[in-house]
């Protein structure tokens, strides 16, 4: 199991280009090139674990690939029924997103990914896939990968999520492109919404009014991606956290997403006193910029508002709650519970083995901010809470075990992090991340 021991940081002033590309966008430009008419172009895609692992099943599903490093080339020609079983990794995005892709193709396929992934829940996804005619089935009654789908029609369906879940809302959108009439899928709040921003950009007939979402099938393939994926505000918000709390620190976090639905975890930092900005460079599939942080004493605030718009990001948030003055609440995210691991429970063990006072329930916390005390965090195999403890570390100092996780989204942390502060660590190598 890897290791790493983090040593308390001094102030820090920095600009950073080198954040991770956007790993949602990643996914879904490998993905969205299979419903293209010739050869979409991606640059700055992801190479993590989680993502490659989309680009090889796009490979095992037909497309042709060439990557000269820089710019990544698909061009497919229709899906084909795979000889290999798909295997997505860590990625929830993956899997559940490919339930939707494949419902309608023609052939049989069998997704699966790594032992974290194999125990979260599916049925989200394929009991709504399975009452339009999907043919699909997993374990535990398709809750559980393995999952297995042969290729169906598809009726048109008008579905009302009960959850905001845009991994749901991607999934269902992509059986609508194949069904056989207009779809309309409804959501109790705004998700995020890159899978409806990029499908418009490639000519697919779809409106969005409100939280309702209407899908007209496919009459012909849509045009191919040209895209640079942006960097992954996700990714980004650990060293925003880093700023904000180390006093007279300040960061810029380049060429990142400004898409609203992905940076409401800054807009939180931000309600909590820290001094952050915003500089839009450029805006086409996405708005794209600059964001910049600089550390200011915080306060505590309620976060129960646009939860699907800051889920992943409430890790490393609370470590920022952690510093603040005051209590910090978190309701409305029993969404956590099923991520990577029950961030809920991983969140509240890890801060109290920090000396900070927390109290759980069935959907948040609250966190009584205080003084980060050095100890040792197991992540559980999730890269969000190994990555935000050791942010937390930045502060105090940190040991924080099982790190093999964080190749799944965010290759080069460590290089980052060693602008800012000294770790050492075991059986990790720098040039391999």
């Amino acid at each position: 199991m890897i290791s790493v021991e983090v040593s308390k940081s001094s102030q820090f002033s920095l600009s950073i280009s080198e954040i991770a590309p956007d790993k949602s966008i990643s996914h879904r430009s490998a993905m969205f090139s299979m419903l293209a008419n010739g050869t979409s172009e991606i640059t700055n895609f992801l190479r993590a674990e989680d993502t490659m692992n989309s680009l090889e099943i796009v490979r095992n599903l037909g497309a042709k690939i060439e990557d000269d490093g820089v710019t990544i080339k698909i061009t497919s020609n229709g899906i084909k029924e795979p000889s290999e079983i798909l295997d997505c990794g860590n990625s929830g995005t993956g899997i559940r997103l490919f339930c939707g892709l494949l419902s309608s193709a023609n052939g049989h396929f069998i997704l699966t990914g790594d032992k974290y992934l194999r125990h979260r829940p599916m049925k989200r996804v394929t009991i709504p896939l399975r009452d339009i005619g999907a043919k699909l089935d997993g374990r535990n009654d398709s809750d559980l990968a393995p999952l297995s789908i042969r290729g169906a029609s598809l009726k048109a369906f008008d579905y009302n999520s009960k959850i905001a879940s845009a991994q749901v809302k991607s999934c269902m959108i992509l059986a609508a492109l194949r069904a056989e009439g207009v779809c309309t899928y409804t959501e109790p709040e705004l998700s995020r919404d890159h899978t409806e921003r990029m499908l418009k950009g490639m000519g697919a007939n779809l409106h969005v009014d409100g939280l309702k979402t209407t899908i007209n099938p496919m009459k012909e393939l849509l045009s191919p991606l040209v895209i640079r994926v942006p960097a992954d505000p996700s990714s980004a918000f650990f060293f925003a956290v880093a700023a904000a709390i180390i006093p007279n620190s300040n960061i810029t976090l380049e060429g990142i997403t400004l898409n609203e639905t992905r940076i409401e975890a800054f807009k939180a930092l931000e309600r909590m006193g820290a001094n952050i900005t915003y500089e839009t460079t450029d805006n086409k599939y996405e708005p794209i910029g600059n964001i910049h942080v600089k550390y200011a004493p915080l306060k505590a605030i309620t976060v129960e508002d646009n939860i699907p718009w800051l889920i992943d990001e409430l890790p490393a948030l609370s470590i920022a709650f952690a510093c603040a003055d005051g209590v910090s609440v978190v309701k409305n995210a029993e969404e956590l519970r099923v991520k990577e691991s029950d961030r809920i429970s991983t969140v509240v063990n890890g801060l109290r083995a920090c000396g900070i006072e927390v109290e759980e329930v069935q959907d948040g916390y609250s966190v009584v901010g205080g003084e980060l005390s050095k100890a040792t965090v197991d992540s559980y195999g999730d890269h969000r809470i190994a990555m935000s403890f050791i942010i937390a570390g930045l502060r105090c100092g940190m040991s924080v075990t099982d790190l093999d996780c964080i190749n799944t989204s965010f290759p080069n942390f460590f290089e980052l992090l060693g602008k800012i502060t000294e770790f050492s660590h075991s059986k990790l190598d720098l040039e391999s991340n």
